[in-house]
């Protein structure tokens, strides 16, 4: 499996009205999934726990997260996108963290943004096209840290795979590039219209890329959670990275309160660190990173890898060499389409065909993962309301 950086390599990189109830078009129907309140439990130490509508609110049910929302039917990183995933019963949206020239987190899945906005297409912007140096990788494009906040709200949205998900595009132009602020005003409208505490688990973007920037995002991250009063323990908020030492700040010099993830990629090393994410899964590498994480977030081939052939493996031991050390697991990322499954759950020879992708959510909750990150939250809740009955 490519890492992260091989990722950029191969083009990946480039590759807000709100929702109405009807006319969602998905393999699980949103019935299934919105089924009313839902009893949260705050009292965990992390506060991390799901209780979705499948779950029946008992705590330790497995967490979904709405892998920047509900991306496998709005384009990714839209407060459209966010919504229907709260909608379809996530417990968690899943805004991706990046910054502004003027400072500002807003949802990008890259700080390249060619690739899942119209900029390519605006002639005012002709001459931001650039290339940087992205975490060692030579990336061509439009940045958000070469625009304003103002700039950017000019920009709409568009689908980031098309070619997989040609029904996204419907809604190419209509959303502009989200605040992390509005999201949370999102956050707290959802949670008073749906009856429940929906979270909201930011991952940090690029980190040590930023800061060398000087447009660092931890304190501008720190500074909108104590604002809106969610920097503690028991809030519906967690903040993830697939770099340890961005983390080990928030822990420390920030002070952050609230659960943190490390992501770990199936190959590689974090940008800047000599320590490959091998190793910090090794048994020992886990009680290390137990001192400040409270959750891994693996690539789910680490948790059952696939053959040769593309089907599934046999389980590793990562999910219960984490729970030892006091660590849960919610790895990512689930999708519904044939291209994306393994061999065996596939369904005809369409690549961008739905295949049984609640067969493989079950699969993977059935190893004691604690939750997963899923383009396809209805689907989430269902295969959970699956393994639980």
């Amino acid at each position: 499996m490519a890492d992260r950086r091989q990722v950029l390599r191969i083009g990946a990189v480039a590759a807000a009205t709100p929702v109405l109830a009807g006319g969602i078009a998905s393999p699980a129907l949103a019935g299934d999934a919105v089924t009313g309140a839902h009893t949260i439990d705050t009292g965990t130490a992390a506060g991390f726990t799901g209780t979705g509508s499948g779950g029946g609110g008992r705590p330790g049910t497995p967490l979904i997260v709405g892998h920047r929302g509900a991306s496998g039917y709005r384009p990714e990183h839209t407060l459209a996108s966010y919504e229907l995933a709260a909608r379809l019963g996530a417990d968690y949206m899943e805004p991706d963290l990046v910054i502004t020239s003027d400072g500002v987190l807003v949802c990008r899945h890259e700080p390249e943004i060619g690739g899942t906005t119209d900029v390519g297409s605006r002639p005012e912007f002709a001459d931001r096209k650039r290339t940087v140096t992205l975490d060692g990788v030579s990336v061509t494009g439009w940045f958000t840290h070469d625009f304003t906040l103002a700039e950017l709200k000019t920009l709409r949205a568009t689908e980031r795979i098309p070619s997989i998900r040609q029904r996204n595009t419907l809604y190419d132009g209509r959303y502009q590039v989200p605040t992390f602020q509005e999201v949370l005003d999102l956050r707290k409208r959802l949670t008073r219209e749906l009856g429940r505490d929906v979270g909201v688990i930011p991952e940090t973007k690029h980190p040590t890329y930023f800061a060398a920037l000087g447009l660092g995002l931890e304190k501008p991250l720190v500074t909108v959670l104590r604002r809106n009063g969610l920097d503690k323990r028991g809030a519906k908020i967690v903040v993830q990275s697939f770099e340890s030492a961005n983390l080990r700040d928030l822990a420390g010099e920030h002070r952050l309160q609230v659960p943190l993830v490390f992501l770990t990629s199936a190959s590689g090393t974090p940008y800047h660190d000599p320590r490959s994410y091998a190793d910090y899964l090794t048994p020992k590498g886990l009680s290390e990173l137990a001192e400040y994480v409270d959750f891994l977030g693996p690539e789910k081939n680490q948790i059952i890898p696939r053959n040769a052939d593309g089907t599934l493996g046999t389980p590793t031991a990562l999910v219960a060499n984490a729970h030892a050390a006091g660590i849960k697991v919610v790895p990512y990322t689930f999708r519904a389409e044939n291209s994306f499954l393994p061999a065996e759950l596939r369904v005809g020879a369409d690549p961008t065909a739905y295949g049984k992708a609640i067969d493989e959510q079950v699969t993977f909750l059935r190893t004691g993962i604690d939750g997963l990150f899923t383009d396809n939250p209805d689907i989430g809740v269902v295969a959970r309301a699956t393994v639980a009955a």
